[in-house]
This record gives C-alpha cells, sequence and structure tokens, in this order.
C-alpha cells in the first residue's frame, strides 16, 4: 500500500495578526512558517494507515525553495519520504491540483492521497476536491476515521453537520481529514535530527509533464478585519435579580 500526504506550508496561527496587508498581498512574508494545521491531522493519517495497513507513507508539497522546511517536518514525525514540486509563479487552487496530480502519478501505485480540511491562509477547502477531479478519483471530505482498507476499497467515518455517515467507497481515492482523525503526533528528536539530514527530491511541471494553467482567481483588496467594539457588563445582585437584569440587556440588543 502507497499512501501520500498532500501539505502546505502557511505562516504560525500564532503570527497570523502580525501580517499586513501590504506583506501578504507581496507573497513574502517575514513570519514564522510551519506546516498547515490541518495538514498535521492529514499527516497522523497517513502514519495510522501505515501502522495499520503497512505500506509507505510520503509527503509532497508545491512550492519554493523554504518549502523544503514543511517536508522536512513531515519526515519527523514518521513520513518515509518527502518530494517538493518547486513553483513559484502566481497560482490558484485549480493549478496546485493539477500539479499535485501530476506528482501522484509520478509517484506511482498511489491507493490512498490524504488532504487537510483546508488552510489557514486560504480557506477555501477546495483543493482536494479539485485534486480527486484531476485524477478521475472519489473523493471523501469531512473523514473523521479510517475503519477499513483492502486492495480495493476503504471504509471510512465522515461527520456532515451534526451526523456521522460510515461510508464505503473504491480506491484509489482523496480523503480530506479533519481533526478528529486523530492528534498529530510530536516528532522525536532522534527524528527531526533524521529528517534534516535528508536529501529532498525537487521535482518542476517541467518534469511531471504539466504546464499549470494561469490563474483565475485573484485577490484585489488585502485588508484586516475591523477591530470589533466589545464591552462587558456585571450584573449585580442575586442570582435572580442578576437573570433578570441579563434577559432585560439581552431583549434590549435584541439577542432574543
Amino acid at each position: 500500500m502507497r499512501y501520500l500526504v498532500c501539505i502546505k506550508q502557511t505562516p504560525d496561527t500564532a503570527e497570523l495578526p502580525k501580517i499586513s496587508p501590504e506583506e501578504a498581498e507581496s507573497g513574502k512574508l517575514s513570519v514564522n512558517l510551519v506546516v498547515n494545521p490541518w495538514d498535521e491531522h492529514a499527516i497522523e493519517g497517513g502514519l495510522q494507515l501505515m501502522e495499520n495497513y503497512g505500506g509507505t507513507t510520503g509527503a509532497v508539497t508545491v512550492g519554493d525553495d523554504g518549502a523544503v522546511d514543511a517536508l522536512r517536518s513531515a519526515l519527523a514525525m514518521g513520513c518515509k519520504d518527502a518530494t517538493l514540486v518547486k513553483h513559484t509563479d502566481e497560482i490558484d487552487a485549480w493549478g496546485v491540483a493539477e500539479l499535485l496530480a501530476a506528482a501522484v502519478k509520478h509517484d506511482g501505485d498511489v491507493d490512498v492521497v490524504l488532504t487537510g480540511q483546508m488552510t489557514v491562509d486560504g480557506n477555501s477547502g477546495t483543493v482536494p476536491v479539485a485534486l480527486g477531479r484531476k485524477l478521475g478519483w472519489p473523493v471523501l471530505t469531512g473523514v473523521a476515521k479510517i475503519v477499513d482498507l483492502t486492495e480495493d476499497s476503504i471504509t471510512v467515518e465522515r461527520v456532515v453537520g451534526q451526523t456521522r455517515l460510515t461510508v464505503r467507497t473504491s480506491t484509489p481515492v482523496v480523503l480530506s481529514v479533519i481533526k478528529e482523525i486523530g492528534e498529530p503526533r510530536y516528532p522525536t528528536f532522534i527524528n527531526i535530527r533524521k529528517a534534516a539530514r535528508v536529501k529532498v527530491p525537487v521535482l518542476t511541471a517541467e518534469d511531471l509533464g504539466v504546464e499549470p494553467p494561469a490563474p483565475v482567481v485573484h485577490v484585489s483588496n488585502y485588508r484586516k478585519p475591523p477591530a470589533r467594539d466589545a464591552k462587558v457588563t456585571l450584573f449585580e445582585g442575586t442570582p435572580k435579580e442578576a437573570a433578570a437584569a441579563l434577559i432585560d440587556a439581552l431583549l434590549e440588543e435584541k439577542v432574543l
């Protein structure tokens, strides 16, 4: 069995507030960059597959040379190999899916491709669906648990709203996982040292025999949301009096 996890390097969520609109527009970020948090859960899902059903789990990303750091993090967590698809031109989700699909085909007989639910910078969640479309494979989103895997099928639990559905489909397949798949494991110091010495293979669009389409999605206005004007009110008196005052305040604000 072969599993491939698609990851992305994104800003550390703790540092997102530090990014200015001008910096975001330029694409040159000075903040700390890490593996997209949602993709860490996808890595965990891939490692669980390897442990429970055998085979190997690899990681792949599209980005510039700096994205190798994200791949080294995946290796430190337990992935057996990693590949950088180097691309520095402007690209949207459809173009990323084009490159990832080509990388999956280049990898060989991949049974399961895993992605995170979305990214903390784009938040669109469109890449796994677009990737499945490019590959011609079924796509299962909202995957919270992998129940079973055979040579030709996979059974998973999906979360849809407040409902859990058990679904089976044929493989190969693309899975978009959510955090319920499992808490990402911490890399050991030894694995971090080993990952730092790995020479990560680099592929280009030319190597893969594809030409990513020109982006059709363009961001024309970068801005931060306005700060919310919040206030705190403490209601005094007995519990009954405080509850009555709270209800009156909620009615006045038209919350109730």
